[in-house]
Order: C-alpha cells, then structure tokens, then sequence
C-alpha cells in the first residue's frame, strides 16, 4: 500500500509538472478562456467547474488510491488530436478549436501518465472538462429563430394579432427584435453543464442519464420561449417599459430558477443511485487487465510535451512563409453605367471588419437614373493571423455595435451569400457578400475558414478580400434587382480584387 501511494505522489508531480507547462506553452489561450469566464454572462458557470471537478475527484479518493497508476503511451494518441485540433483552429482563426485542443491536450496527459485503469476511474471528472471549453455561441441564430416561433405559437393561442419577420415581431402595442441576448443561450449553456452533472449524481443507468439531460435540454428552450412570450404579451396588457423591467427583476431573478427546480423535480422520481453508493466501481477496474508499462515516465512526459508543442512551431513557420506584400493603396473601382454619389440614406450604415488593411466604402447610382442608389463597400487583409481575421465574432455587415439587425436569409447571388437586415425605424436592406481568398471566391463563411485553414497549414498567399454590396429596400419593394445589377456590372470578384490592389480598375 505504501508502494502504491509514492508511485501515485511520483506520478501526481510529474502530471503535475506536464500540466503546467502545457498551460504556460499556450498561455494566450488559457488567458482568453479565464477573460471570457469572467467577462461573458453565458460563461461564467465555468468559474465553479475547476472546485466542482476537484470535489468530484476528492470524493473518489479512496477507491482511486487502491488503484495503480502507470504509464500509457497511447494516451499519447489523445494529446496528438488535442494538438492537431489545436493547430486547425490556429490556422483557421477559430478560437472554439484552439481552445478545446488545450483541453484535450490536458486529459491526453493524464492518460498516458496514470494509465487507462486509473482513467476510467476518473471519466466523468475527465469529461466534465470539456464544459470549461466557452461553446455554444454558435446555436444563438438557431436559438434566437426557435424563440421567436415559439412566440408566435403562444401569440396565436392566446389570439394576440402578431406578423413575424425573421426575428422580428410586431404586434398592437410594439415592434420586438429576439435579439442575441434573448436567444436562451446563457440558460441553455448552464443548464447543459447542471444537467449533465446531476444525472452523473443521482442516476446509474446511462438511459436514464441522457433522457434527463434531453429532457432539461428541451424545457430550457421551452421556457425561454415562455419568458419571450410573456414580456410581449405583459407589454400588450401595460407597456413595454413596465414589461422590460418586469423582465429583468423576475425573469432575471426567479423564472429560471424554478425552471431548474421543476426539472429536478421531474426527475427526483427515477433517481436510482443510492445516496451511499460510490461513483467507482473498484472491483471492476481492479479486474482490468493492466497494460505493462513500455516506456520511462520521463520519456513518456518528454514525448507529451514535444507532441503539445509541435503545432506552435508548424504554425509559427508557415506564417513566416505564407507573409504577403501589403501594397501601398487600394481604390474602389469604376463600374461602367454606375456613378459614385454622396446622397444620404434613411438609416446610416457601414460595414465591420476589424484589423483590415484597407476598408473602402461608397454609393453609387445608375447614370440613367433608373435605380436607387447602392452601397459597396470592401475591405482588404493582406495578411490574416489571430485577432485579423476576415470571419468572425462582429466582422462582416453587421458590426457588434451596430443598430441593425439580421432578419432573415435570402437568395444567394452566385459564388455569395444573400440576407436581409433591419434597422431603425423599420428600415430593411437586401445584403450581398462574397469573399475572395487566393482566387477562391465564396459567400460561405465556413469556406472561408477552411481556405484560411490550407494556405496557413500548407502555405500560399494569405490576401483575403470581402465585398458587401447592399441597398435600402424603397416602398417596401425589395431592393434585390438593382443590387442584381449592380453586382453583374461590378464584373467576377476574383478580378475586381486583382484591380482594386493594383489601383487600376477600368
């Protein structure tokens, strides 16, 4: 037994020891994961797992100390995914990849140095990990659609008059926006977290787990969807100021609590782990075959961090070798039949992009005179790396301060992407993108990632060029066949970014 507990001291400090230098070898992203627990409301819940994981741990302690714990060099398999997931979301500027492979990282060294044994032992701990990962803000266009059709169905039971527009719902009293703070996605997040902790506390069977993790899953979604319908309809019945408060104190304070109180409740009934029961199953691990060991600790704990830090130096050299000539100017092109002119529109607009080398903008009109005016604008990176990049969080039409709003697809014009937006005052705009990537010309923003991905991983020119074009719909007619137009005088976009950077674009 004493054998036993100074090979686990050994084995604890060398994990240690890992541990640590992998978080400091990716310090930056540890450092962004800590921010946006701190900063980011969706989030914070993630600043209890770190003590919840260890209680988790610390009430195992007995049955773990009866196992033996020993070196595992396939564990080195799940630190290499963890470190070549890493290196795809470095590459492709995505931060959900980089910081999942630092957590993968993280539990590929704990298998190879307290073996598959000791590892099934700690399974849950090891997977409750990953809800320290900040994901889920992609669900919220999702989310913020379900909550508005969720609205509706209320509204229609109730006989409410209501017209729904993409996120958008008017009713007698007022015009309301499902905005990205009413999507649900901070209770959905949490309660993802909760749910799947208690159904690991207080059920055995794995049915009964995932069914009450659905379950919570699916009231969470349901239940802000209440809470949306009941702001709209109390502002029916009083005002929409008397509704925004009452939302923010007894929304804020009490309805989601006893959304988790009635999940639990409906639950409580199929609980079946025994409140004494210990969450190991010692004489089934103990029964395990036990891998013998075929390499040193310090080997093994030499080969996990040259596998950890292999992607840092990969990265670092082909964005030394992928580094474009940014030129010294750029300038909007002539587009025969079209004029430039500084008419001003109802609602003012401009695009965002972030860390651009150049961001061009302006209106034109048919010399005829026979359309409504357009707007291009077009914003040129001649080199991306973190924090530059062409898509992401607040980059494109809609900036993250800005006072339009995404309301709806549309039909994408060829090689981009088609949507409506609506700001102020009722005011709708047709919108246009594309983007253009070493000749490769999409409006998908998840092509765009994948192009950046190859050229950072394999190397090539990292000049990444987008082009909105987007018009004010007139009259409540759509303003989609002058942009039409507009775009097919404009000419093929992979041309138009050759022109504007050489400065010539007749």
């Amino acid at each position: 037994m004493d054998d036993n507990l100074a090979c686990w001291r050994h084995r604890l400090r060398a994990l240690a020891l890992i541990a640590a230098a992998i978080l400091l070898l990716f310090a930056r992203d540890v450092a962004d994961m800590a921010a946006i627990w701190w900063d980011s409301s969706t989030f914070a819940h993630c600043l209890f797992l770190p003590p919840i994981i260890g209680w988790l741990i610390w009430e195992s302690r007995r049955e773990l100390a009866q196992l033996e714990p020993m070196n595992w060099w396939p564990g080195l398999i799940w630190t290499g995914i963890g470190a070549f997931g890493w290196m795809l979301g470095d590459a492709a500027g995505v931060n959900l990849a980089r910081h999942a492979g630092v957590v993968v990282m993280l539990q590929g060294a704990v298998l190879a140095l307290l073996g598959p044994v000791v590892c099934r032992g700690l399974a849950f701990p090891l997977f409750y990990l990953l809800f320290m990962i900040p994901a889920g803000e992609e669900l919220v266009p999702l989310l913020q659609t379900i909550t508005a059709k969720i609205c509706m169905f209320f509204l229609d039971l109730i006989g409410l008059p209501a017209r729904i527009d993409g996120i958008f719902i008017a009713t007698p009293t007022g015009y309301f926006k499902v905005a990205e703070a009413c999507s649900g996605i901070k209770f959905l997040v949490a309660m993802a977290a909760y749910a799947t902790l208690a159904a690991y506390v207080c059920f055995r069977t794995w049915q009964r787990q995932v069914t009450f993790i659905v379950f919570a899953l699916l009231m969470s979604v349901l239940a802000h969807g209440l809470r949306a319908w009941g702001t709209i309809y109390i502002s029916h019945l009083t005002s929409i100021d008397f509704a925004a408060s009452f939302d923010h104190v007894f929304y804020g304070w009490f309805f989601f609590a006893g959304v988790m109180i009635l999940v639990m409740a409906a639950g409580y009934p199929f609980f079946n782990r025994p409140r004494e029961s210990a969450w190991i199953d010692l004489a089934r691990l103990q029964a395990m075959p036990a891998p013998k060991p075929q390499v040193g600790i310090l080997t093994l704990a030499g080969a996990a961090l040259a596998v950890a830090a292999a992607p840092v130096g990969w990265s670092a050299l082909m964005a030394m070798n992928g580094q474009a000539q940014v030129p010294t100017r750029i300038v909007l092109p002539q587009i025969p039949g079209w004029r430039r002119v500084h008419t001003s529109p109802k609602e003012p607009w401009t695009a965002h992009f972030s860390g651009a080398d150049y961001y061009l903008q302006a209106r034109f009109a048919p010399v005829d005179g026979s359309g409504a005016p357009v707007d291009l604008a077009i914003a040129y990176y001649g080199n991306q790396y973190d924090g530059r990049e062409i898509v992401g969080f607040g980059q494109g039409a809609i900036g993250p301060e800005s006072r339009w709003a995404w309301a709806s697809s549309s039909d994408a014009p060829p090689h981009g992407a088609g949507f409506r937006m609506i700001g102020p005052g009722h005011v709708s705009r047709e919108v246009a993108v594309f983007y253009d990537l070493n000749d490769v010309v999409t409006g998908d923003a998840t092509r765009v990632k994948l192009e950046t991905l190859r050229l950072r991983l394999l190397g090539g020119k990292q000049r990444a060029v987008a082009v909105i074009v987007t018009a004010e719909d007139m009259y409540e007619r759509s303003s989609r066949p002058i942009m039409d137009r507009f775009i097919r005088d404009l000419g093929p976009i992979d041309l138009l970014a050759d022109k504007i950077e050489q400065g010539n674009a007749h």
